[in-house]
């Protein structure tokens, strides 16, 4: 029971406000930072539409910067977070880079070619075109 019964509350001991807290400023300025990070892991699952992963990768990485470049400034934190939106928006840009080359070489290159002028000429016969598949299936294999 304590000593003053309708005394009221002012505080205590764990109280924030009462030793005059106040929350770092640059602490609430972590948007650009959440953002790369964000668009940064979005960029990783896109990768499966390759274009999606270059686009939110190049976006990952121009917030990072800036957001690097703010927090190396003093005017917003969240450095961190702003590296790590760059590097998974850096990894999300170059595996769709190399997608896109890789299926590049692939579908425009001599085997490539080959398997087009093939179905072309097949003019519409599914038979025909399965077997200009099959055939590049097997030059490719090789």
């Amino acid at each position: 029971m304590s000593q003053y019964p309708n005394a009221p509350y002012s505080g205590g001991p764990t109280d924030p406000s009462a030793y005059g807290y106040q929350q770092d400023p640059r602490s609430q300025k972590k948007g650009l930072a959440i953002t790369a990070l964000v668009l940064g892991i979005l960029s990783l699952p896109a990768i499966l539409t390759v274009f999606g992963g270059i686009l939110l990768g190049l976006v990952a990485i121009i917030l990072g910067i800036v957001a690097i470049r703010g927090a190396g400034k003093g005017k917003n934190g969240g450095k961190g977070l702003a590296i790590a939106g760059l590097v998974t928006g850096a990894i999300g840009l170059l595996v769709s880079a190399a997608i896109l080359a890789f299926v590049g070489t692939v579908l425009f290159g001599e085997d490539g070619q080959r398997l087009q002028d093939c179905i072309s000429q097949a003019n519409g016969d599914s038979a025909a075109e399965q077997q200009c598949q099959r055939e590049f299936q097997d030059n490719f294999g090789n």
